[in-house]
């Protein structure tokens, strides 16, 4: 690498803070952050390497392992999670500052909605790791996330069914959709922001994911990127509350996961998990197959109405490509879940074979 770049990369950073007006939300995404990012993954390399030096002897003790092979593996799981805990906390820290300089320069009051979501979340993290008698990370995390997708849910239907009420002939207009906001839409996606944001150092913290590139770190940091540029342009709000329908199949999905953990594996004979199952499969059809199916199409569809030139659309359709794509990946899983939990016997006859 050529020393030199990390200090042009901080003069170009230099002379762009000089020329930039804050008051553009849309120069912060295109050109500053880019730079921040390149910057700390410069960094993050320097810090991956004192890390390893660091702790390697505390978590593994590589030198023990029983020939090079394993040796060679374990030290390689080490490296990725490291460069993937640098890498995506740079990103959570960046975005920590962008969303705190719109609140305490910008005067953007409305986006304190966005701490609260995140105080709240880490507060119900605290109660449910000193009430449980299973502290186990994984498993914490996982009942603050059925408590997310609980009142997201509730607030999204709420919302729906008020302007079902009251504006039922215009509610999926693209006008409705892209410049106009729904009473508590904006609080609501505020919200969701910050479980997200909570959720993303959760997991970082605890080590809560595997992989190079974990995809649910990544899910969640262009989710953070998707939403608060929304946020701070005030645009496709609705749009946003219309995909958070799939927090209706999250709660499903996440009281499995929880019932599973506390031990209630006993599935094939049990009325309460076939019953759980039939509205696991009944909300992902509706509630995240079809609407975000739907969504897409009616992007497509209202392309030529959105500005020429904007950010709204690519990011849109970037958006719910990404959301389509984990659907299937998401019911392909769901599909494998199900026939293990229903039928254990075929699964470990077909698992033998």
């Amino acid at each position: 690498m050529n020393p030199n770049k990390p200090i042009q990369s901080i003069q170009m950073l230099n002379n762009t803070q000089r020329n930039f007006q804050w008051n553009v939300d849309y120069e912060w995404t295109i050109h500053i952050f880019p730079r921040l990012l390149f910057l700390t993954s410069v960094q993050g390399d320097k810090t991956i390497k004192r890390y390893n030096n660091k702790n390697q002897n505390k978590r593994f003790d590589i030198n023990q392992a029983s020939n090079s092979t394993e040796s060679m593996a374990i030290r390689s799981r080490f490296n990725q999670g490291t460069k993937a805990l640098v890498f995506f906390m740079a990103t959570l820290l960046i975005w920590i500052v962008s969303v705190l300089w719109e609140i305490l320069i910008n005067k953007r009051k409305e986006l304190v909605a966005i701490i609260l979501g995140f105080i709240f979340y880490q507060s119900a993290n605290w109660i449910i790791r000193k009430s449980m008698r299973n502290r186990d990370p994984l498993f914490v995390n996982t009942c603050v996330s059925l408590l997310h997708s609980t009142t997201t849910s509730a607030s999204v239907l709420f919302i729906l069914v008020n302007q079902l009420m009251v504006n039922v002939n215009h509610i999926f207009e693209h006008a409705q959709l892209v410049d106009h906001t729904w009473p508590w839409a904006y609080t609501s996606l505020c919200f969701s922001c910050g479980y997200f944001a909570y959720d993303q150092l959760d997991m970082l913290l605890y080590r809560l994911y595997s992989g190079w590139i974990p995809s649910i770190l990544l899910h969640h940091f262009v989710l953070l990127v998707c939403f608060t540029l929304a946020l701070y342009r005030n645009v496709t709000i609705n749009y946003l509350i219309l995909t958070l329908i799939c927090e209706l199949h999250s709660v499903f999905l996440h009281l499995r996961k929880v019932r599973r953990m506390a031990g209630f594996r006993d599935s094939s004979s049990s009325v309460f998990v076939k019953v759980e199952w039939v509205f696991n499969w009944m909300t992902f059809v509706l509630a995240r197959v079809v609407s975000h199916v739907l969504i897409t199409v009616k992007l497509i569809r209202d392309a030529n109405k959105f500005d020429k030139g904007g950010i709204e659309l690519p990011l849109a359709l970037f958006g719910m490509a990404g959301m389509n794509l984990l659907n299937t990946f998401l019911g392909i899983d769901l599909f494998k879940a199900y026939r293990r939990e229903m039928y254990p016997q075929r699964s470990r006859q077909s698992h033998q074979d």
